[in-house]
């Protein structure tokens, strides 16, 4: 195999998927004013992202084996090559909706094939999880280059302009290199036995459905599904909310928007660090604690900011800069709760589990986005921000019960094993 082909292939994978799947706050701002849609129909974006991921991990996964990982890979990467070429041309809010389904579709596909190609090109266990690592933080870059890719295409002299639609072309470079990269090379074993056995698993319709039978699985998907409603919310319509409450032209808003992406990445990195020594429970209850008293102490602080010309970063108003840094406070409760999940559940229920975890997490971010749209236009941007205060004490509950199951189920899980199950 020509590794460093295959590398380099599902990095640029992982890169040009991080900057489409997060641009959807950028063109949720964009489309309101190129096409003169308002900020509850805007929201659907999120939906068609979101629920394509999840509809095609549902489906096809369990196909995976037989059409072949590196052929899933490249079917992705077509498509997504196609529907970026179509944007510009189309130019039509329809065609962000077409756009983002494509893109959901195909990641889908590409995440589950890169995860089981990581395990065929490395040859340990520290080799996979060095690669695994160097693939997430490509995506972390890859959100936050996206930021500033998108915001050069952006004429702020002409906010009706269609000319960001551009950066389509871009991405859709970045897809046909990343595909003829892949294309050149071979993937040995993808068809393995390993491999087959994961995918049973992932897709065992009834298997993973009898997991909501079990009482912390429930008390988790609420967990994961208020928390990436809360994420999603935030994410897909700070750019709306620095352009329509705090008056920044539309370039700003969303290279601004980059803060909550950069915080988000040092708040894992520093959880990382903490949760070795601390409880999981102590440290996300503080986290909730501190990003409730952010809302509270930021917010306030957009009531005044007055309409005079802001032309940079030193123009923007404090509350620019203050509220993104929630994402550092919100950042450890997803990736925690899903190690703790996994890590009380048997091995063998991992994989339904994690098919679980795709479906509840999509729809908690298509929720999110849509309750969030709404509010935004019906009561404005302060207000839907201040919202996200009741899902944030609805999870500070839910992760006590979660705690309080965990323990029980452990109990369980070892008075069974001794059972000689």
């Amino acid at each position: 195999m020509n590794q460093w082909k295959i590398k380099v292939s599902i990095f640029i994978n992982y890169f040009l998927f991080a900057i489409l799947l997060n641009s959807v706050g950028t063109v949720i701002l964009q489309v309101q004013s190129t096409y003169g849609i308002n900020q509850s129909s805007a929201a659907i974006l999120e939906a068609f992202k979101d629920l394509s991921i999840a509809v095609t991990s549902f489906i096809v996964a369990s196909y995976l084996n037989k059409i072949g990982y590196k052929n899933a890979m490249l079917i992705a990467l077509a498509a997504v090559a196609i529907a970026c070429l179509a944007m510009p041309s189309l130019n039509s809010f329809w065609m962000t909706k077409v756009l983002f389904a494509v893109t959901g579709a195909s990641f889908a596909l590409i995440k589950v094939s890169v995860y089981a190609t990581i395990g065929i090109i490395t040859k340990d266990e520290n080799e996979h999880i060095s690669l695994m690592n160097f693939i997430e933080s490509f995506f972390m870059i890859g959100i936050l280059t996206g930021y500033f890719i998108f915001s050069f295409f952006i004429d702020d002299t002409n906010v009706k302009s269609s000319g960001w639609t551009n950066v389509y072309y871009v991405l859709s470079g970045l897809a046909v290199l990343a595909f003829l990269l892949l294309y050149s090379t071979t993937i040995d074993k993808e068809k393995g036995q390993s491999a087959v056995e994961i995918d049973s698993n992932y897709v065992g319709f009834f298997k993973m459905f009898q997991l909501l039978y079990i009482p912390i699985v429930l008390v988790f998907l609420a967990s994961a599904f208020i928390y990436v409603l809360i994420e999603q919310s935030i994410f897909s319509w700070l750019p709306t909310f620095n352009n329509k409450v705090l008056h920044l032209p539309n370039t700003l808003s969303i290279q601004m928007a980059s803060i909550l992406a950069a915080s988000t990445a040092a708040g894992r990195f520093i959880a990382g660090i903490v949760l070795q020594k601390v409880s999981w429970i102590l440290v996300l209850i503080t986290c909730l604690l501190g990003a409730g008293s952010l809302v509270l102490l930021a917010l306030p602080l957009a009531q005044n900011v007055e309409g005079a010309a802001i032309t940079g970063w030193t123009d923007a108003p404090l509350v620019a800069f203050i509220f993104p840094l929630i994402g550092l406070l919100i950042a450890p409760i997803y990736p925690a709760i899903n190690s703790i999940i996994l890590s009380t559940l048997p091995k063998n229920q991992h994989g339904m589990m994690s098919g679980l975890i795709i479906i509840f997490s999509a729809l908690g971010g298509t929720t999110g986005s849509i309750i969030t749209g709404n509010i935004f236009q019906t009561f404005g941007g302060q207000t839907a921000f201040y919202f996200s205060l009741v899902p944030m004490t609805l999870l500070v509950f839910c992760l006590i019960y979660f705690k309080k199951l965990q323990g029980k189920n452990h109990l369980s899980v070892k008075l069974s094993a001794g059972g000689g199950h």
